[in-house]
């Protein structure tokens, strides 16, 4: 069974990209973030003209996840840590304002039950500032997941959570640890809370195949970043020991943030379990030897 996560950065700007990307790679679980849709609008159509049910939590142009399967998708779908629905009117709009802040009035985590596994979508909170308020809710959000986690599932369940989860869990992660000190996503406060679920029993699934330092799931949209491989590894599949056990292979393909069509900032990361899927070459020997080339010292 293959899984997958990708930061789409708006469904409906990505859904050729992603139509696209479903045929290459033939994931059996895909875990969307950033959709930028509400629930009424989302494609359901073309994903079930392409094998996919898909169940989905948005609240219009901002945040939104979903949850893509050809393997089933049963219930309960859980939306929001199960605290309620969310208001459709905040979100977006009032992240804006510092003060106004809340992670708790945006559509940020669905899960459900695919392929015999518990799997939860996440997109958590940027950040932002180090000390401002948008970082504390982000801390306060993560405190949420884990509460969650510890409340209504086992480590010896097949649980898996992926998504952009906007943490590196380590300096491997960052293209330059020190000239990213500083900033979010590197912060020993965000760091600890990945740690707190590792604690709780879960395991980097990525990690397990791809040891190396250098490859990433997002690039930033400036110029040349991409191309220079200065990137953050912040797109992450978690697991259980039972699903960490099937792991057979992972990738991040970075093929699929090169586009046409216009890409996302993200690429997706993909793991299987059992057995190897469908062949597909993430671009990324002829990528690193052109830039190892081009940075060599003369």
């Amino acid at each position: 069974m293959r899984i997958a996560t990708w930061n789409v950065n708006s469904l409906n700007a990505r859904l050729e990209a992603v139509g696209q990307w479903l045929d290459r790679a033939a994931p059996d679980i895909l875990l969307m973030q950033e959709t930028k849709l509400a629930d009424g609008d989302v494609p359901e159509m073309a994903f079930r003209m392409a094998g996919y049910e898909l169940v989905h939590h948005g609240q219009g142009r901002w945040n939104g996840v979903a949850i893509a399967s050809r393997v089933g998708l049963d219930e309960p779908v859980v939306r929001n840590f199960g605290d309620g629905p969310i208001d459709q009117a905040v979100g977006g709009r009032d992240e804006q304002t510092e003060d106004a802040f809340d992670p708790f009035a945006e559509a940020r985590m669905i899960s459900a039950l695919a392929g015999g596994v518990r799997v939860v979508s996440l997109y958590a909170p940027n950040g932002r500032m180090l000390g401002s308020t948008w970082y504390e809710g982000k801390l306060l959000w993560f405190e949420r997941l884990a509460r969650w986690l510890e409340e209504t599932a086992h480590p010896g369940q097949a649980v898996l959570l992926g998504g952009d989860l906007n943490v590196t869990p380590s300096d491997d992660d960052v293209w330059d640890a020190a000239r990213a000190h500083g900033s979010t996503h590197v912060s020993e406060p965000e760091r600890a809370a990945l740690a707190r679920l590792c604690d709780w029993g879960l395991v980097d699934l990525y990690r397990l195949r791809q040891p190396a330092s250098d490859r990433f799931s997002w690039y930033d949209y400036r110029a040349g970043m991409f191309h220079r491989n200065e990137g953050m590894r912040i797109d992450l599949l978690y697991g259980t020991r039972s699903v960490a056990q099937r792991v057979v292979w992972a990738e991040i393909d970075r093929e699929a943030r090169k586009g046409p069509p216009t890409p996302s900032d993200h690429a997706p990361v993909v793991i299987d379990l059992d057995e190897p899927g469908k062949p597909f070459d993430a671009g990324w020997d002829e990528a690193l030897a052109r830039i190892s080339k081009r940075t060599k010292p003369r």
